[in-house]
């Protein structure tokens, strides 16, 4: 899945949706760094991406940067506010108490 997924984005097809699946398949395999560079892209491609606000926020916690994960965490919120995705905005608020625990 990795591999055409990579050869989407060398081919030139560019999108957040396809960043996202890449950060996706990067954090499953551990390699949190390059799921946050992946993800970044994605919310700098479409803004109100919420699940990729999400996913970047998990991202950065799993690479242990917790001030940049609770950052995207209320970001991520405030779009799913905007987007009205409540479900979104309910994971996300957990996730930014949990991370402000630390």
């Amino acid at each position: 899945m990795l591999e055409q997924l990579q050869k989407m984005l060398a081919a030139g097809k560019d999108s957040a949706l396809l960043r996202f699946s890449l950060g996706n398949e990067w954090l499953k395999r551990d390699d949190a760094a390059t799921a946050v560079e992946h993800l970044t892209m994605a919310v700098a491609l479409d803004p109100k991406y919420s699940a990729a606000w999400k996913l970047l926020g998990k991202a950065r916690e799993a690479a242990g940067d917790f001030v940049g994960a609770a950052e995207t965490y209320r970001k991520g919120i405030e779009t799913a506010q905007a987007n009205g995705d409540q479900q979104a905005v309910r994971e996300m608020q957990v996730f930014l108490k949990r991370v402000e625990k630390r």
